[in-house]
């Protein structure tokens, strides 16, 4: 397949759960080990060779435009697409306002996952599909907000906070590649949902599971034993923080070996 050349990032949120930290913070730039997560994120990106990225953003826009002022980064080209509408909607609310973006190759990111450059490359080098879902599987089980999956094989059979416990097998990470024709058949269904009562409510992988359900091909890649994090909690941010730590110590180390060789 074709490399995605965009990624876009679903970044329009204030974070209302980690409050009062983000009270005047997006919680995209929410600082772990001197970087925010979307700096993290971008250069992850950036590392693997993805051309371009979209930051929807939302809440104070200008303080992320701003953060992307100042991250120098190799060859990944930012831009921002301001959904105006992020206090009265869901993130599918959010795929929709950037459904231009959403033809040939891309990819989507939650704007609370951080996640180590590996797990993009395992993404981008996974089979060809109409629509590729990273998962982890987790053998302590999944909690009420994990965004678990029932996969059979290398599909998608359902993706949902509510899954009955025995069908579920994995939790999505919110990190997906789509070739072109999965691309178009994403921005259809979301389309479709934009125009019901309770669309703008629902999260965007809502629309993947209603695709999954109906017999359209949604593949699963794996990224077991690769590290990351969601951020959604206050208890989050420690683990997250600590893992962000861990990568700086590893940056550090490579480079004083680099020096002293």
């Amino acid at each position: 397949m074709t490399p995605p050349h965009r990624a876009i990032i679903l970044s329009a949120g204030q974070g209302s759960r980690l409050l009062p930290l983000t009270e005047r913070l997006p919680k995209c730039l929410i600082d772990l080990a001197g970087r925010s997560m979307l700096e993290w994120q971008l250069r992850a990106l950036d590392e693997m060779g993805v051309a371009e990225a979209v930051v929807v953003t939302g809440f104070h826009p200008e303080l992320v435009e701003a953060e992307l002022k100042r991250v120098v980064l190799a060859q990944l080209r930012v831009r921002t697409l301001y959904n105006p509408f992020y206090k009265l909607a869901d993130n599918l609310a959010s795929c929709w306002m950037a459904r231009a973006e959403l033809s040939g190759p891309c990819m989507i990111l939650n704007g609370d996952t951080l996640f180590e450059p590996a797990i993009a490359g395992r993404l981008l080098a996974a089979p060809s599909a109409p629509i590729t879902v990273t998962i982890d599987r987790n053998a302590e089980g999944y909690d009420s907000d994990d965004m678990k999956v029932e996969t059979e094989g290398d599909r998608l059979r359902a993706i949902g906070k509510t899954l009955a416990a025995e069908r579920v097998n994995g939790e999505s990470i919110g990190f997906l590649r789509f070739e072109a024709d999965g691309a178009a058949l994403f921005v259809a269904e979301l389309e479709r949902t934009m125009r019901t009562p309770e669309g703008p409510k629902l999260w965007y992988l809502s629309a993947i599971n209603r695709l999954a359900q109906s017999g359209a091909d949604v593949r699963v890649a794996s990224i077991e034993g690769l590290q990351w994090g969601e951020l959604d909690f206050p208890a989050d941010l420690v683990q997250v923080r600590a893992l962000a730590e861990s990568w700086g110590d590893s940056r550090q180390s490579a480079a004083l070996a680099s020096t002293t060789a």
